[in-house]
């Protein structure tokens, strides 16, 4: 089904199955997609350039490559909500690196909401968020996924990433991309848990197994991560690291409690007020690229990198 320029659509308890296609295209529309169901299909929903559309309580199952696509032509504001829909089996039958097996894709549409959902089972993003300024990410439960779990990524401007429990995604929550003006967020109070590593999609070796990685202009605050092989956090990559807060988490069981960063002179990392617990190679680690490069920095008399402070951090066995 296709619909062009409609302000006000309204689908309200409608089933559309088995196609080899879209189940619902909107171009251009607003109004409200509520009760539906989408099943055996490419895609569940795509909408682009929308106006006041609202995608709400509809069940999206078994779809070979994504599942609600909202996107526009060109960055800009869009405002849709996307809230409370269960969204399950999204394989990624195309291959690539991200554009697919996603249960909830937001290509450069701007203040959208994505709160509420049940989301399992992605071939590899519960909700990715590409070049999507002022987006919120909100208390969504999401398990088995096969690539990061939770992504706001490449040139996107502000981004709340909150209340979310996230469990069996190869890395938890991902915001990232500072080398392409990816900045200004908040992640607070998620729980992560249960990350794994698996081969990197565009080859050369292993990679992901990281709780929540974070890099510029990003306060991250009362979130708990348990069970990741990389590290519990990760604070920039290589180069790419600046005004960072990390303060008042809990991680436990990772490999490391934070990765941090010091390829770069001048960092700005705050990680204070932590709790680390059973972080095998240490509670603070600084990297250079996928090299370790110290010890544990929050051990009394470690060295000191400028514009990184970590600080009052309690540190379990």
């Amino acid at each position: 089904m296709t619909l062009e320029g409609v302000a006000e659509a309204t689908l309200h308890e409608c089933a559309i199955v088995s196609t080899s296609g879209t189940c619902l295209v909107m171009e251009g529309c607003g109004g409200r997609i509520d009760g539906c169901r989408f099943e055996r299909a490419d895609r569940a929903l795509f909408a682009n350039n929308s106006s006041g559309l609202s995608i709400r309580g509809n069940t999206v199952r078994d779809c070979a490559n994504n599942g609600i696509v909202v996107q526009r032509s060109a960055k800009g504001y869009d405002g849709t909500i996307i809230s409370g829909n269960r969204i399950e089996a999204i394989r990624a039958d195309g291959g690539g690196l991200g554009w697919y097996g996603n249960g909830i894709n937001v290509f450069r549409a701007g203040n959208v909401v994505v709160s509420g959902n049940v989301i399992r089972d992605c071939g590899f993003t519960f909700i990715r968020a590409n070049s999507a300024d002022a987006v919120q990410i909100v208390a969504n439960n999401c398990e088995s996924a096969g690539e990061t779990g939770i992504y706001s990524e490449f040139s996107f401007e502000g981004a709340v990433v909150a209340s979310n429990m996230v469990r069996r995604a190869a890395t938890g929550i991902s915001v990232v991309n500072y080398d392409k003006g990816g900045r200004l967020a908040s992640v607070v109070g998620n729980v992560v848990r249960d990350a794994f590593v698996r081969p990197l999609p565009e080859g050369g070796g292993q990679g992901y197994g990281a709780g929540i990685a974070i890099e510029a202009t990003t306060a991250a605050s009362g979130n708990t991560v348990e069970g990741c092989p990389r590290g519990g956090f990760v604070l920039g990559y290589g180069n790419y690291l600046a005004d960072v807060n990390l303060t008042g988490n809990v991680a436990r069981d990772c490999r490391a409690g934070v990765v941090v960063t010091v390829a770069k002179s001048k960092g700005n990392a705050l990680i204070s007020g932590n709790v680390f617990s059973r972080c095998a190679e240490g509670a603070v680690v600084g990297y250079e690229w996928e090299k370790k490069a110290t010890g544990d920095l929050a051990a009394p008399g470690a060295a000191v990198f400028p514009g990184i402070t970590v600080q009052g951090n309690v540190l379990g066995a």
